[in-house]
């Protein structure tokens, strides 16, 4: 469960989390146009809290609300601000912010005309998406019955709500078989995604991630790129079917809620050594470096409160 915190900002001002509710005629509550974020703030190694690419995710967010032709009724600038404010309000060093985006209620019908835009931003502590232990030992995935979304069906590039029900599909018939997580398949067959991160293979010291074309380009995605890069690896952006990741060195996924983590086996074939890989290791040992503020060359993805 989400732990409850004291306040939420909603539509500009704090108010009590109890009294942060909507109308049941709330147009994103029934047909699912809507947007949002998910964002990190960790605790530091110089004792200073810091928002983990804020910039790059409002940026993202107000792309997202341009796709799906919603009109913020704030600045950038005030949404940023109301990530600081929020986690402020409630002391929180380490959270996990979400700005939301959505229609409210008035007309109901598919077509929302001019009802109001509302927003709000919510944080709460929330430790390793998919575990600690998949965080160590490397997590078993899927491959979904599922296909993900054709990129002129529910426009691939834009964090919107409703897209989120087939990752939803894909993880619960996941978990219901015994698994940790889904892989899904793009429209021609290829890999495209987990349900909730991007997916990267190593072979032979070469990583390889599927190019932003029918997925969402993930910010953790694009920090696990340059970094490899910066150490030297070569990545390489391009499609891959499902059968390149049985026989990869080593799998991991990115996102801001599952950071780095490892997969140890697929489809019941394990990966590797069926243990996480000494790139997965080092990337991710890295990565946790970045966020926390301990490589100076990476602090200025770091916005302190």
């Amino acid at each position: 469960m989400v732990e409850k915190v004291k306040r939420i900002w909603m539509d500009g001002e704090l108010i009590p989390w109890e009294e942060a509710k909507v109308h049941v005629l709330t147009h994103t509550l029934h047909y699912g146009l809507g947007v949002f974020e998910g964002i990190r703030c960790y605790k530091c190694v110089d004792g200073r809290s810091g928002i983990f690419r804020l910039d790059e995710h409002i940026e993202r967010l107000f792309q997202s609300a341009r796709i799906a032709q919603i009109e913020i009724p704030f600045s950038k600038e005030e949404i940023k601000q109301a990530c600081k404010e929020v986690l402020l309000a409630n002391g929180l060093e380490e959270a996990y912010i979400r700005p939301l985006v959505f229609i409210g209620e008035g007309v109901m019908g598919v077509h929302p005309y001019d009802n109001p835009v509302r927003v709000a931003v919510i944080a709460w502590r929330w430790g390793a998406y998919l575990g600690e232990e998949a965080l160590k030992r490397g997590t078993r995935a899927k491959t979904s019955s599922f296909v993900r979304h054709h990129p002129n069906a529910m426009m691939t590039k834009a964090k919107i709500c409703g897209n989120y029900v087939n990752s939803v599909l894909a993880k619960r018939e996941a978990v219901k078989l015994g698994y940790d997580e889904a892989i899904l398949l793009d429209p021609d067959g290829y890999v495209a995604e987990a349900s909730g991160e991007n997916v990267f293979l190593v072979k032979d010291r070469v990583i390889k991630t599927t190019p932003p074309t029918t997925i969402l380009p993930g910010i953790t995605r694009d920090c696990v790129i340059k970094i490899a890069r910066d150490r030297g690896y070569v990545v390489i952006e391009e499609r891959f079917t499902r059968d390149e990741l049985y026989i990869a060195d080593e799998v991991f996924l990115t996102g801001t809620a599952a950071e780095v983590t490892p997969i140890r086996e697929i489809d019941d074939r394990p990966i590797g050594n069926g243990v996480p890989g000494e790139v997965t290791r080092e990337i991710q040992e890295i990565y946790f470096k970045v966020v926390r503020g301990e490589l100076p060359q990476y602090r200025h993805w770091i916005t302190y409160l």
